[in-house]
């Protein structure tokens, strides 16, 4: 709490300094909790765009203020979204081309209902809905990081051969194969067993990606890997509309106010404006704006060039998969310009749903305890969007999504040692919150952090170190009963 006096007369600033101070030791004694007071605001983290709670709820919903004349737009956004895409050539001309290597053959297979995807919980399932990224030591001013030359920096673990689609039949094996896969992936878990200071105790699980049939020789035991879930899509829009001065005024590099935390920002590639900027998009925040996200993600997930990427993912190694037939267009894309603008556009218009239980006893008593314990350092609550001429409906909203947008040292154990333009193998951008007690309701998901590895709140935050290492142990030396309603807290916004 920041406050500040401005007086005439010295006495008389004494005496209401006096008297004020005084009022505060007062209510400290009453109130010890950090947290502000609650603001309406809250019940509608993305502001008038936030989707009314529901029975059914999703994440793919457009905007609540969406203007009618606007809708048409969303809507072919969503489709394209959500078609399957398949392999050319064919007939049709408007959605072939699909990899020839790939990770899925439609956005939102990964991305369920706007939702996160999920991380195999036995040995013997495919990955599937989440990725493995790539890479060898070294940096790399446009692309953040050294691709595998074999590779790429992506793993797809799918492709059009018609061996792959057949390979759970046995015959197939007397196909003849034309693009191979990357590999196929599944995960082993180790478990990690974590006691409370009261004697309680909670067991951990970490992911291990095992590599089959790999199709292109090994990785060379150099290579930088890791598993990636793909994350909840709503809010987007919002996001890409916080002012850039309002996120850098968390920036605390050096730690100058030696509370522990030194959020700060990755500088990454823009391809199009061919300049260096803040990222505020990707789990390293290595994606420097929404627009190369979406185009990165058609090509490296789908395998579907366009105007701003332009190539499928095939590595020169991988001579079969260049051959291969492409769906471009004249102008020598699979998705042209227009298409991707409309998925852009259903990607922005993607809102939050409106905060539950705020006014429930627990609950309140879980948001002083989110602050007390000092969450709200990184998981910064609130923001407000700038302006905008092409999105008026998404400007001037006071939005709570529970992110700096910068990126922390989370210690060793969250650490996936593969550095992406300036984030360090340790680093990660805080991930909003907003509606992340809502995702099992959504699609059946509970996957949390990076890869997919905590399945409830709680064990996402038993995973925190590094810079959130004393915020965790103000965590774990709370009763059981105020962990729970921290946890609930959590599970409303």
């Amino acid at each position: 709490m920041y406050l500040r006096f401005v007086f005439s007369k010295p006495g008389i600033s004494r005496l209401v300094l006096f008297l004020s101070l005084a009022i505060l030791s007062a209510c400290d004694k009453q109130h010890s909790t950090l947290a502000p007071e609650f603001h309406p605001s809250e019940w509608n983290p993305g502001g008038d765009t936030s989707i009314p709670i529901s029975n059914k709820v999703r994440l793919d919903l457009p905007a609540a203020n969406l203007p009618p004349a606007l809708k048409t737009d969303f809507h072919v956004g969503k489709a394209l979204a959500q078609q399957p895409w398949i392999k050319a050539p064919t007939a049709t001309d408007s959605r072939d081309g699909l990899g020839p290597v790939y990770n899925a053959r439609t956005c939102m297979a990964c991305h369920v209902k706007g939702g996160k995807g999920s991380t195999p919980n036995d040995p013997e399932t495919e990955l599937f809905s989440s990725l493995i990224r790539l890479s060898k030591p070294g940096e790399h001013k446009t692309a953040g990081m050294i691709a595998h030359p074999a590779y790429g920096d992506q793993l797809q673990t799918q492709s059009t051969s018609l061996a792959h689609q057949l390979r759970h039949i046995p015959s197939a094996n007397n196909i003849a194969k034309d693009v191979k896969p990357e590999a196929y992936v599944t995960i082993n878990w180790v478990d990690k067993l974590i006691e409370y200071p009261d004697g309680s105790s909670i067991t951990l699980k970490k992911p291990i990606p095992e590599f089959k049939n790999l199709g292109y020789g090994e990785f060379g035991k150099d290579t930088l890997i890791s598993l990636r879930t793909a994350p909840a899509i709503h809010g987007m829009g919002l996001i890409e509309l916080i002012p850039q001065q309002d996120i850098n005024a968390f920036i605390d590099t050096n730690d100058n106010n030696q509370d522990g935390i030194s959020g700060r920002p990755n500088m990454a590639w823009d391809s199009v404006t061919q300049t260096t900027v803040p990222g505020r998009f990707g789990l390293k925040a290595n994606k420097a704006t929404l627009d190369l996200t979406i185009a990165g993600a058609f090509a490296n997930d789908l395998g579907i060039s366009n105007p701003l990427v332009k190539s499928q993912p095939c590595t020169e190694q991988q001579t079969a998969c260049l051959q291969a037939a492409t769906g471009n267009d004249k102008n020598g894309f699979e998705l042209n310009q227009s298409q991707l603008d409309r998925v852009i556009f259903f990607n922005q218009n993607l809102s939050p749903v409106a905060a539950r239980n705020l006014d429930k006893k627990a609950v309140i008593k879980g948001r002083e305890l989110f602050y007390d314990t000092g969450c709200q350092q990184c998981h910064n609550p609130s923001f407000r969007t700038g302006t905008s001429e092409s999105l008026p409906h998404l400007a001037n909203q006071t939005i709570w999504p529970y992110s700096d947008f910068l990126l922390h040292d989370m210690g060793e154990g969250l650490a996936d040692h593969r550095p992406d333009f300036q984030a360090s193998g340790q680093e990660w951008r805080t991930p909003p919150l907003w509606g992340v007690g809502l995702r099992e309701q959504v699609n059946g998901s509970t996957a949390l952090l990076h890869d997919g590895r905590a399945n409830t709140i709680e064990e996402a935050i038993l995973w925190h170190g590094g810079e959130a290492q004393k915020i965790k142990q103000a965590f774990m030396t709370l009763n059981k009963k105020d962990r729970k309603k921290l946890i609930r807290f959590v599970e409303s916004i």
